[in-house]
């Protein structure tokens, strides 16, 4: 399991609307840190990882099935853009 911890956007000069190109995370039972790009991050989520931003309580992030796929996270089963709060890096 991992806590993304940080977002990057595309940038604000985009024509389409910003969206999360990239995010680093944090493995807490190894101290491991690392980033990922948006499509890295979909594809190991889809092969069972188990990706979150840490709560309380921590809301877990899914794969919207979309073109192209996206993250987004929901809470208490309601989808909010738990990502987007993140910090920028």
């Amino acid at each position: 399991m991992i806590y993304v911890t940080h977002v990057r956007l595309s940038p604000p000069d985009s024509r389409n609307h910003q969206h999360i190109v990239k995010l680093a995370w944090r493995d807490p039972s190894s101290g491991e840190t690392g980033q990922s790009s948006r499509e890295q991050l979909v594809t190991w989520i889809e092969r069972g990882g188990d990706a979150r931003v840490q709560g309380p309580p921590d809301v877990r992030v899914h794969v919207v099935d979309a073109r192209p796929r996206y993250l987004r996270t929901a809470a208490n089963n309601t989808y909010t853009d738990n990502l987007l709060y993140l910090p920028r890096f």
